[in-house]
């Protein structure tokens, strides 16, 4: 999986479209990426004693990895991201700056 924890990323489709975000969590077996303010769940939970309020409590769900872009830290352009081997390791370059990705 091309997309890791702390990236930002651009939303190209679904009903948060053009949104931008930081990725939470990333689910490799899935495919899936968990980003702040993206694809927000609404869940009522109940009381757990007696005299307490229940209340709704909102969380982000997960999302395709698919409809995500990375945006580039260095050219702050969504791009896709290609792999390179520098010093016996792989890593990610940005296809619009060929510049290293951390």
């Amino acid at each position: 999986m091309k997309l890791k924890k702390s990236d930002t990323v651009l939303i190209i489709s679904g009903d948060d479209r053009a949104k931008k975000g930081k990725i939470i969590k990333v689910i490799p077996s899935k495919q899936k990426i968990v980003v702040e303010g993206v694809s927000i769940q609404r869940r009522h939970q109940r009381p757990k004693k007696e005299g307490e309020k229940g209340q709704i409590v909102e969380k982000p769900a997960p999302i395709s990895a698919s409809n995500a872009k990375l945006i580039c830290p260095r050219c702050q352009k969504p791009t896709m991201i290609s792999r390179k081997i520098m010093q016996n390791k792989k890593r990610r370059v940005c296809k619009k700056c060929n510049q290293m990705i951390d």
